[in-house]
């Protein structure tokens, strides 16, 4: 079962167990090792990263101007 389909499914649950599921895997990530941690941290940061360099940048006049005209 992939990933997704694995959280398709525990979507599904009831909200106690999501909350149930939630608690265990949060205490999970406490038993992380220091290089698991560090390595997952690393990941984060390059997808920030990553994701910032593809974000589109627009003068700050554009959005205002924008944001003028959908308060109108």
């Amino acid at each position: 079962m992939s990933t997704e389909e694995l959280e398709h499914e525990a979507l599904k649950l009831a909200p106690r167990d999501r909350v149930r599921l939630a608690e265990r895997l949060l205490e999970s990530l406490e038993n992380l090792t220091e290089e698991e941690n560090a390595q997952l941290w690393a990941e984060e940061a390059e997808r920030r990263d990553a994701a910032w360099n593809d974000a589109t940048a627009r003068p700050a006049a554009h959005v205002l101007r924008d944001a003028r005209a959908r308060l109108k």
